[in-house]
């Protein structure tokens, strides 16, 4: 096992987590990252997938970084259970990356698609971005749940949408603001370069801020209790 990992957090690269449901833009919003980011910081991404690496896949045919930073987890089970129940499989992979990488800045985890409640195990990640996107409903993101109130960031990703949706972008925000209570919130579109810069802003302050020994990893909380339903009729609950 690589050495790095009881290292103190300045002694090794920000870990980032990306979450979200399915179809909000993670595997995006980690290639946008990739690309505003690479020229002057040292990264590298791990994907999660139950039963595929689409998503590493997709960000290597996007050439955002050398292929080898970019690695796959087939978590096997619910996209979930890999980033919070049993993070063993994504630790030995970041300190995998670290071991062969030892100038990265950041490494950025992104969860498999899941419902609104899952969200990373503190021990996993140093910070998280909860991805929302304006077609999954104008009402979401006043629902709450532990990664839209908690998370480090709340994204509201494809604004640019808002039109073909009929959602109201203003509003949609302002209702993330006071279910977060104040916590940052980015409304996110690739064709909106000031949205672009926020989100790269945020990143750096938070970087910095785990630079200087100060950052704390913060756990949203728990996911709500839930079952998944399969075809043959039998079902499993966390």
């Amino acid at each position: 096992m690589p050495e790095l990992a009881a290292l103190p957090h300045p002694a090794r690269p920000l870990r980032l987590g990306v979450c979200g449901p399915v179809g909000t833009g993670k595997s995006s919003l980690i290639a946008l990252l990739c690309r505003e980011l690479a020229e002057r910081l040292e990264l590298a991404v791990v994907t999660n997938d139950i039963y595929t690496d689409e998503d590493a896949r997709f960000l290597r045919s996007a050439g955002v970084l050398e292929t080898d930073r970019i690695r796959a987890v087939e978590t096997g089970a619910c996209p979930h259970t890999a980033i919070r129940d049993d993070i063993s499989a994504n630790l030995m992979m970041v300190e995998d990356l670290e071991f062969d990488y030892p100038e990265l800045d950041v490494v950025l985890i992104e969860s498999g698609g899941d419902n609104l409640t899952a969200t990373f195990s503190p021990a996993l990640v140093d910070v998280q971005i909860f991805v929302l996107d304006v077609a999954g409903g104008g009402d979401v993101a006043r629902k709450g749940g532990p990664g839209i109130e908690r998370a480090d960031l709340l994204v509201v990703n494809k604004t640019d949408l808002a039109p073909y949706v009929g959602v109201d972008v203003v509003q949609m925000l302002a209702d993330a603001t006071v279910a977060r209570e104040e916590r940052p919130v980015i409304g996110l579109s690739r064709l909106d370069r000031a949205s672009i810069d926020a989100l790269v802003s945020w990143l750096d302050g938070v970087r910095a801020h785990h630079l200087s020994g100060a950052l704390v990893p913060i756990d949203p909380g728990p996911m709500a209790v839930h079952s998944h339903a399969h075809a043959h009729g039998h079902a499993h609950e966390h």
